[in-house]
């Protein structure tokens, strides 16, 4: 969320980073209730200043022994007044704040301009794999080997959901054990296990709502959300909390589950793992100070990028034009790995600088040495990285001629020392 001051003071900026994330808001309508407000705010402690003085004249006249009827009466008609005027106030700040929640974040300087096709390949790396023999999709593999059940999915719980098995879920589990040792061991992340549903007040703060609410999970007779991402519960940890500022940098990691309806999303990809509602991730998140927030995010990429280098996945990394970028976020890269199978570069993690958009929806504030409050911290986060195009990039990328998937070298240790994954 923007500072109102802010808003007021610079409506041109806003209305850039309007169009660039290409979202509708009638700002002129808000600058309008915010000059009518303060009108009435003025009015009404201007009445307040009348009514004070006027209890205290009452007073006065009481120890005085004189007559203070005159002066109770002009005291109750100033409340009176003052008694119309704050309801009046109290709907322009709701009014108000309902529009604010639905302003995105700036994009930053250095964002570029348009659309998808607007992005920037900022680098591309390793080699697309060479196979001597026509590769399989993913699905046929998973299929072939018996390791993930996509009908048996849908049977349970509907399209796009997937069953796990044997050497399938023993794969995911490898993953997100191997992800968390690595970040947790050498990137100095703290591990989290955070809860899977959040309230409503979490959701906000982090911009899933009131934005993006018909791609959430609500559970309607408890008003609590599944999580579309570890980002939203793992945020909120310090939701209306001042940190100090000895204590910042903190990086947290988080394995969950994560589950997006994706809706008009219908028909996109909706065969085999590129496009699931249900689906495991690792995510990193950062509180940092502002000076340092985008050089904390050129580190948050590198951290994230180390996993694929470590699994010996093709990759390139995006930066994102401000129409293709999330509504909180003010920088954001993508990370896309290769698949051979169906000759596909897939986004498997984002990584965003949301600056203090967040905190302030958040009010996630730090102090200094003295105990006074400097600010509002910046927030950082990427996925460290998402699980399902991760399996896609390995099943096909690492399959043989005989149908079989070799074992990356780096999760054999969580596999039992497996190196080759064959049907049972």
């Amino acid at each position: 969320m923007h500072d109102l001051k802010f808003i007021r003071e610079n409506p041109d900026i806003i209305k850039t980073g309007l169009a660039a994330k290409r979202v509708t808001v009638d700002l002129d309508a808000l600058l309008k209730m915010d000059a009518d407000r303060r009108a009435l705010v003025f009015k009404s402690d201007e009445l307040k200043a009348k009514k004070n003085a006027a209890n205290d004249d009452i007073s006065r006249l009481i120890k005085e022994k004189q007559d203070p009827k005159p002066t109770i009466a002009s005291m109750k008609a100033i409340a009176a007044e003052i008694d119309i005027l704050e309801p009046q106030i109290k709907v322009l700040d709701e009014q108000m704040q309902q529009i604010m929640l639905f302003i995105p974040n700036v994009p930053h300087s250095s964002v570029p301009k348009g659309g998808p096709e607007a992005n920037q390949i900022v680098r591309t790396v390793g080699d697309k794999p060479v196979l001597n023999f026509k590769p399989k999709t993913h699905v046929e593999i998973a299929e072939s080997l018996d390791i993930i059940d996509f009908k048996r999915g849908t049977k349970l719980s509907g399209s796009n959901f997937i069953l796990y098995k044997d050497m399938g879920a023993r794969l995911e589990r490898a993953l997100y054990n191997f992800m968390l040792d690595l970040h947790t061991s050498q990137h100095g992340y703290r591990e989290m296990s955070p809860p899977v549903v959040v309230n409503a007040a979490s959701m906000t703060a982090t911009g899933q709502l009131p934005k993006m609410k018909e791609d959430m999970y609500h559970v309607t007779a408890d008003d609590l959300y599944l999580v579309p991402t570890a980002e939203v519960p793992v945020t909120n940890i310090h939701r209306d909390e001042m940190l100090t500022e000895e204590e910042l940098p903190l990086y947290y990691a988080a394995y969950t589950t994560c589950f997006r309806r994706e809706a008009g999303s219908y028909g996109k990809d909706t065969r085999g793992l590129v496009r699931i509602h249900q689906f495991d991730k690792v995510e990193l998140v950062k509180f940092v100070r502002p000076e340092t927030s985008y050089q904390e995010l050129e580190t948050l990429l590198g951290n994230a990028c180390r996993v694929f280098e470590i699994l010996k996945i093709p990759y390139r990394i995006l930066l994102l034009a401000g129409g293709d970028m999330s509504f909180a976020a003010a920088k954001c890269y993508d990370i896309e790995v290769y698949a051979v199978g169906l000759d596909k570069w897939l986004e498997a993690s984002s990584c965003s600088n949301f600056e203090d958009f967040q905190a302030r929806r958040g009010n996630i504030s730090y102090k200094g040495p003295d105990g006074k409050k400097k600010g509002f911290v910046h927030t950082l986060n990427g996925s460290g990285v998402a699980l399902p195009r991760t399996v896609v990039a390995i099943l096909e990328n690492y399959q043989t001629p005989e149908g079989n998937v070799v074992v990356p070298e780096a999760l054999r240790p969580y596999m039992g020392g497996l190196e080759l994954i064959t049907r049972r």
